[in-house]
């Protein structure tokens, strides 16, 4: 399984491991069963039970295709609309524990996901999915032809991820915090900030500390009271989880 290294616009580098070619099949697998399903019960009960096969064979070419459309539409958008949704994730995909990012560090936007739809209309009908399978093997983020086009990859969800991983902070029932302001940040924010944060504070990078603490001020109203920026820093990250754990 290859190391995913996604550079944010902060310039920080968040490392991921890509979802391997058999998680991507096995999600693909899942959400065709889901779609197979689906076919069989909009077969059966429209089509069997309520006699719409009838009018069908009564109807002219193109009555019949608009039906047939209209009945299995969500079958062809399926993919785009539940990733779009769900961000990044089909129902197949949420239950291999893998997902849609982009690799630029931005959230995927529907313009992405419609990319990678229509890619795969090619790439999964063009000599039944080799295409597809090949491209996903040959390269080291296992990014298929839409992938590469929209500027996403796939990564697993199953790593272990420890507490420096989340903007969580440790912090004794006894805290007391400082900043009350801090809670006109969001949970993304905070994410950022600690990220940014900890590369910075690992480099002994003083300026991107410095600029880091102007602007959560600037953007916050709030003022070191500490005088010691790396200490403000930490302060405004605990103060961020004891208000937001106990609001």
């Amino acid at each position: 399984m290859s190391e995913l290294s996604i550079h944010t616009t902060q310039n920080v580098v968040i490392n991921y491991k890509a979802a391997s070619v058999g998680e991507r099949m096995s999600a693909s697998l899942l959400d065709l069963l889901i779609k197979g399903a689906y076919i069989i019960v909009v077969a059966y009960l429209f089509f069997d039970l309520l006699g719409i096969s009838n009018v069908l064979n009564s109807a002219d070419m193109w009555t019949r295709m608009a039906i047939i459309i209209l009945f299995f539409f969500p079958v062809i958008i399926y993919s785009v609309t539940l990733e779009s949704l769900f961000e990044g994730q089909t129902i197949g995909k949420r239950l291999v524990k893998i997902k849609v990012v982009k690799i630029d560090g931005y959230q995927a936007s529907f313009g992405d996901y419609l990319t990678r739809w229509l890619f795969r209309i090619v790439e999964n009908n063009l000599m039944g999915g080799l295409i597809g399978l090949v491209a996903m093997i040959v390269n080291s983020k296992t990014q298929r032809m839409g992938d590469i086009a929209a500027g996403t990859a796939v990564i697993t969800l199953k790593n272990n991820i420890s507490i420096n991983h989340t903007i969580l902070e440790e912090i004794g029932d006894a805290y007391v915090p400082i900043y009350p302001l801090v809670i006109k940040l969001s949970d993304n924010d905070m994410r950022i900030i600690k990220d940014t944060f900890l590369v910075a504070e690992k480099k002994n990078d003083f300026e991107t500390i410095d600029k880091l603490t102007k602007k959560i001020e600037s953007v916050t109203g709030i003022k070191n009271q500490s005088g010691f920026q790396i200490d403000f820093i930490k302060t405004i990250l605990k103060d961020y989880n004891f208000y937001t754990q106990n609001m």
